[in-house]
């Protein structure tokens, strides 16, 4: 990428991919992007299972009622974990972590959407969380926040169009809206 700029612009989520799979190096530079990632007090809270297994991916990709099927098609899909003992920002901690591996997916033109695992439900009865506790075999203690599915882009998005920024909701010293 050119910049910082062009980067966020161009990072769109990506739902179709196309059948390559990544490099050996690619999957190393989303990983050291996730560890770099910043945590409060360095507490590093976070913790990631990588998964390329076809099958796992089948079964991640209905870890929910809607939104999640795409993982199937994923060349790879890095599921991202919180010790909630480990600190008081868990949660914002491996939502950061996330979104470093989405940023640096779009730096290697590769495409990538987030699943939203928290606080979502598997079926009536058993939460997201505790489905792919059990297809991963996690510790009860880690809380899956997300699922970060990654590859060659099967589709093409446009740029964000900053005609559609949304000014109205920044405030200068003081709310002042709606």
């Amino acid at each position: 990428m050119e910049s910082f700029s062009e980067l966020i612009k161009n990072r769109r989520s990506i739902r179709k991919f196309t059948s390559e799979e990544l490099t050996q190096e690619e999957v190393v530079i989303l990983l050291k992007a996730a560890l770099m990632a910043p945590t409060s007090k360095r507490s590093n809270c976070w913790q990631f299972v990588v998964v390329d297994d076809k099958a796992t991916l089948a079964e991640l990709a209905t870890c929910k009622e809607q939104g999640a099927s795409f993982i199937v098609d994923a060349a790879l899909a890095i599921v991202v974990l919180a010790d909630p003992l480990a600190s008081d920002v868990w949660m914002e901690d491996a939502a950061v972590a996330s979104v470093y591996l989405q940023l640096q997916a779009e730096d290697l033109q590769l495409g990538s959407c987030w699943v939203q695992v928290m606080e979502r439900m598997y079926s009536d009865t058993v939460t997201s969380n505790d489905y792919v506790h059990g297809v991963l075999d996690i510790p009860r203690q880690l809380q899956v926040v997300s699922i970060i599915a990654i590859g060659h882009k099967g589709m093409e998005r446009r740029p964000f169009d900053e005609a559609h920024l949304q000014w109205e909701k920044i405030h200068l010293n003081k709310y002042r809206g709606k």
